[in-house]
């Protein structure tokens, strides 16, 4: 019987247990999306509290493909020594660390992107100011390629893995969708023509880093958006990512426009609000061979224990829950199984806005009070 401590591999890379840190912007880079020695601090500890995969932050491969300050960049070669300190503050501590790869598309500003954004059509993205361009064929295998060197300086750099961001409405997303997809070319159209672009983005990445690398993605199940990406589709995008060889698909679901199912949902105080991605998830288990992690809302250990005990997913992943609880992985190894003390109120992004990193606002101000009773 599967048990969520269990030593396991995916292409070879060896997890101590089934316990995976989802991608979240940290905000702790520098204006160009240099690792620092910040960032890498908190990856030594995230892997010292005991979780067996850490996926970094979004790291954007070209410059207009950024979204928020402080994000991880990987589109210089420049930068292959600082993510070399991020591996190895995690190998330190007997860690694995995944970079995901995102381009955010029309998910951005020319503030940010240093021009107009850019899209496979020109459609306004619900909750981002402005109109993005169309991109064109060059365009389009300019940014193919991009996603390919950006993988090779993550392998040259000795981190253990990347993982291509095809969810949350970001660009690869955006070509899935008929929503924000309108293309009549090869790109566009059926399913087929939707696909294009994330099967060309997964190839350029296998063939840059090699087949003895594990190559992973992280997909919405659905865009939970009217006319978005539909469950049926995004199962049949999988089983085409499985047959040519993915090494993982962790399953998310929504974007920023799909109210109160967004990817990163608030009030999760009641059982029957977490995992809110299982279903998602479990219909592409069902559907695949590769490795299928869950993420959402997952709070509760004998929820996790018994999601990857019923082999309804593979893996469990979580942010939030590890921004307060670094250490969490490693108390409930230790026996101590009590609910994950994540409020889920999103305060913990504030800082990483204003004051150059991630915390969690709840923790902070209960140490304050806990020391001034003192």
């Amino acid at each position: 019987m599967r048990n969520l401590f269990d030593d396991t591999t995916i292409k070879g890379m060896h997890l101590a247990n089934r316990l995976v840190r989802s991608a979240t912007w940290e905000g702790m880079c520098e204006a160009d999306g240099r690792p620092t020695a910040k960032l890498a601090a908190y990856y030594e500890t995230l892997a010292k509290g005991g979780v067996g995969l850490i996926i970094s932050g979004y790291a954007f491969v070209r410059n207009d493909g950024r979204q928020l300050p402080g994000q991880l960049g990987v589109h210089v070669d420049d930068f292959v020594p600082d993510l070399r300190a991020l591996a190895d503050a995690v190998h330190r501590e007997g860690g694995k660390l995944c970079v995901q790869l995102v381009h955010c598309g029309g998910q951005t500003t020319s503030k940010m992107a240093g021009c107009q954004p850019v899209a496979p059509s020109a459609v306004k993205v619900e909750q981002f100011p402005e109109l993005p361009a169309e991109l064109d064929a060059q365009g389009i295998e300019d940014i193919i390629n991009s996603f390919a060197t950006a993988a090779s300086r993550v392998r040259a750099s000795g981190c253990d893995a990347v993982q291509l961001h095809a969810a949350h409405g970001y660009l690869v997303n955006q070509f899935l969708s008929p929503l924000t997809n309108r293309r009549t070319d090869r790109f566009g159209g059926n399913l087929d023509g939707r696909c294009r672009f994330l099967m060309d983005v997964y190839r350029a990445v296998r063939n840059a880093v090699g087949n003895d690398y594990p190559v992973m993605i992280k997909m919405n199940g659905c865009d939970n958006l009217e006319g978005g990406l539909s469950l049926d589709d995004a199962v049949l995008a999988c089983k085409r990512l499985d047959e040519e060889g993915v090494d993982a698909i962790e399953v998310s679901g929504g974007t920023p426009a799909s109210g109160e199912q967004t990817p990163v949902r608030q009030g999760i105080e009641t059982r029957e609000k977490e995992a809110y991605n299982l279903p998602l998830a479990y219909r592409i288990k069902n559907a695949v061979t590769c490795p299928v992690m869950v993420v959402g809302g997952l709070r509760s250990f004998e929820l996790v224990e018994g999601i990857v005990r019923r082999e309804e997913a593979d893996y469990v992943a979580f942010a939030r829950p590890l921004i307060r609880e670094p250490r969490l992985p490693l108390r409930w190894a230790q026996g101590n199984e009590a609910h994950a003390r994540c409020i889920s109120c999103n305060g913990c992004f504030k800082p990483g806005l204003k004051e150059g990193g991630i915390y969690c606002v709840i923790e902070k101000i209960e140490q304050e009070n806990k020391g001034a009773s003192l």
